[in-house]
């Protein structure tokens, strides 16, 4: 079919439960215009959280959200292995609230930061609901303490719905290369 593009397909993961790194090969393609519609949200989301526009970036949230950082790549079950982050909807509000009040110390002043972020792929899941996953390096010029730049590689994974006309992450999931090491505070939104 002229226009559409072929991703690997991939399981949604459970709320709880393991959430696999690997996506089967057999769900629907993507349309073009799809891929390209998922490809402007997540720049936009990362540009948003580069620039420390908290508020405007929960807008992109949807209420049943779930923010995770596990400890590392592979496969975790959220239920039996430590994470670095793992924030439901009310809890990523609270952490937002806190960076919104400018008085959070470990961001005083906020670290300027740019991520760039490549290897695009886009499934479709079940319920019109899609799942989105990309390669990121993320640069933060660490200003409120050691003026050193942190350089934060990973992989992200979003599953993505729409919501009054509008795409809406329900699920992030960030992976880093580094994770199973010492790491500094992660203050902001990865």
């Amino acid at each position: 079919m002229k226009g559409t593009q072929h991703f690997p397909a991939a399981s949604p993961g459970a709320a709880t439960g393991p959430v696999l790194a690997d996506a089967p090969a057999s769900l629907p393609a993507v349309e073009a215009e799809e891929f390209r519609e998922v490809e402007a949200f997540l720049y936009r989301e990362a540009r948003l959280a580069d620039e420390s526009r908290y508020s405007d970036w929960e807008a992109l949230v949807d209420d049943d959200m779930y923010y995770w950082i596990p400890r590392g790549e592979g496969e975790f079950d959220r239920a039996r292995h430590v994470s670095i982050t793992a924030d439901n909807r009310s809890r990523l509000a609270n952490r937002i609230r806190q960076l919104n009040t400018g008085v959070r110390h470990a961001q005083v002043p906020p670290s300027p930061m740019r991520r760039m972020i490549s290897n695009i792929e886009v499934f479709r899941l079940p319920e019109d609901c899609l799942r989105a996953e990309c390669n990121f390096v993320l640069y933060e010029l660490r200003v409120q303490s050691t003026n050193q730049l942190q350089v934060w590689p990973g992989r992200m994974q979003y599953h993505l719905r729409r919501r009054a006309g509008m795409l809406r992450m329900f699920y992030k999931r960030v992976s880093l290369v580094n994770g199973n090491a010492a790491l500094p505070s992660i203050a902001f939104i990865l």
